[in-house]
């Protein structure tokens, strides 16, 4: 018996020998090269009544029956109709026509749209010249370098221009992204939505092809008019939403709400007051009249001034952290960065360009266990250099045309850690800053591998950390920007960006994160 079935827009004659239900749907699925399920399977006639295996013998033998439709809600299908089965076949008017229809589940659909991304990349990748090195490198490394990103992407890019023209189509753009960490998972942010964005990310047109599609585009007009504008590793730096200096709502509900007449008298208290408990509890009850005062324009200078204990009274930045954004959060970075990202940002880092001050972070972060380097007098402790590595790994992104341009790891170093040498006065290096600037720490010690003390400089004040640990302070400097509101320094954005989002788990999806940020985050986390 032939009985007519129906995938998607192909039609197919399915073939039976025994008119029963189970052998229908085996062979029909077989038919279109899907694995035979029942689970999830239905048979209903045209009238929407479903059949069941006992009464499908007389529905299909009775020519009055009409139309039989099969609907198929399981995940579990999933089919990849091949050009031969674009259209209907021909067969004689007397053979049955029951039509059966399989309709493609939306998890069936992804799946089959995923392989055909994957199956394009790796037929680019394997025709070009260096593709199959590509492919090699990131099957025996799980890893792609840079070098070696940089080449997939512009092979990616060529092949993709010159079937579409320089203005690929955004389904095209995010056909070749899908297919890039399909054939490769382990380049798959699993932060993102699609895990592909950081290739191409289609709501805000960046990531690697789109810049390199734009390059493309700028070299083609080249000879029509100059170049304008510059799109380069790096995205610009709008803290929009999600970042440091956003509203956001807290975690701390206070039991009493304070009037301002009560506000001002716990403030007045607090500036005189010797007792750090009581300082400290009323710094908790007027936490949201110091928000709002933050996020007010013509207030926010003045914080400081109105509640100068911050600056000698340890641990109240980590106390408003708290209170913004509960415990679990503000102890992930300690939690977590010598247990999941040091040792694999060390990792990553040996397999960048050699230069003089990346070989000195690594030898200071990574010691010889024979203690051999320890008589060496240079370098930051092995904490600290690991961070510095981390800025490396995600370098600074070009400033625009204006200056300060293009700037090195090792300059933006500068504007996260100042060192001064134990008895510095703490009140000569304030006047001697001559503009307002983002947070930093000023590391106080011997040496800078021998630091005792660490000061937050904040618009020309001093916040002592509670911390005497460099990776403390670090912690501390972070949640400064959150509780007084500040963005990231622009040199720094990515670097703080990857420790907001990965390490603290903070505004994950809500804050725009350059591609770097997204591919270094899928090496160090699988």
């Amino acid at each position: 018996m032939l009985i007519k079935a129906r995938l998607g827009d192909v039609l197919k004659f399915v073939r039976i020998t025994e008119p029963n239900l189970k052998e229908f749907l085996t062979a029909a699925f077989a038919k279109f090269g899907v694995p035979a399920v029942t689970e999830g399977v239905k048979v209903v006639d045209s009238s929407g009544t479903e059949l069941d295996d006992d009464v499908f013998e007389d529905v299909v033998k009775d020519p009055s029956h009409g139309v039989l439709t099969i609907k198929c809600d399981t995940e579990s299908v999933s089919t990849v109709p091949s050009p031969e089965q674009s259209g209907p076949p021909s067969l004689d008017s007397s053979d049955s026509q029951d039509t059966v229809i399989l309709s493609e589940s939306p998890p069936s659909k992804r799946l089959r749209l995923d392989t055909e991304a994957k199956h394009l990349v790796e037929s680019i990748l394997t025709k070009r010249p260096g593709g199959e090195r590509i492919i090699n490198e990131c099957n025996r490394s799980k890893s792609l370098t840079d070098e070696t990103r940089r080449k997939m992407v512009n092979i990616l890019a060529a092949d993709m221009t010159e079937k579409n023209g320089t203005s690929p189509p955004r389904q095209v753009k995010e056909m070749y992204a899908q297919g890039i960490v399909s054939l490769f998972p382990y380049l798959s942010d699993p932060f993102s939505r699609n895990s592909y964005e950081h290739y191409y990310d289609g709501e805000s047109g960046t990531g690697y092809l789109a810049w390199r599609i734009k390059t493309i585009q700028r070299s083609s007009a080249r000879d029509r008019r100059s170049s304008s504008g510059a799109s380069s590793e790096g995205a610009s730096h709008e803290d929009g939403l999600g970042g440091p200096a956003g509203r956001r709502e807290p975690q701390f509900v206070p039991e009493t709400v304070l009037s301002e007449d009560e506000c001002k008298e716990a403030i007045a208290l607090m500036k005189h007051s010797a007792d750090e408990d009581t300082i400290k509890k009323k710094t908790k009850l007027t936490f949201d009249f110091r928000r709002n005062m933050i996020h007010d324009p013509q207030q926010s200078s003045n914080v400081l001034s109105v509640f100068p204990r911050f600056k000698d009274v340890k641990g109240l930045v980590e106390q408003d952290f708290v209170l913004m954004f509960g415990e679990d959060i503000s102890g992930k970075f300690l939690e977590k960065w010598t247990t999941t990202f040091k040792k694999k940002i060390i990792q990553q880092c040996r397999k960048l360009p050699s230069t003089s001050e990346l070989e000195d972070l690594l030898l200071a972060a990574d010691p010889p266990e024979d203690g051999s380097e320890e008589d060496i007098d240079i370098g930051w402790d092995t904490d600290l250099s690991s961070i510095f590595l981390l800025l490396h790994l995600i370098p600074p992104s070009a400033q625009g045309r204006k200056r300060p341009g293009k700037v090195s790891a090792s300059q933006a170093e500068k504007h996260l850690v100042v060192f001064k040498k134990a008895g510095t006065n703490i009140q000569e290096h304030l006047d001697a800053i001559t503009t307002s600037t983002q947070p930093y720490l000023l590391a106080v010690g011997p040496k800078k591998k021998a630091l005792h003390q660490f000061f937050i400089i904040l618009d020309k004040n001093a916040i002592t950390c509670k911390s005497s640990s460099s990776l403390g302070a670090f912690d501390e400097l972070f949640k400064a920007h959150y509780v007084f509101a500040t963005s990231y320094n622009p040199m720094l954005h990515n670097m703080f960006t990857f420790i907001q989002t990965t390490v603290y788990n903070i505004d994950v999806g809500k804050v725009k994160e350059s591609p770097r940020v997204a591919e270094v985050r899928a090496r160090l986390l699988h």
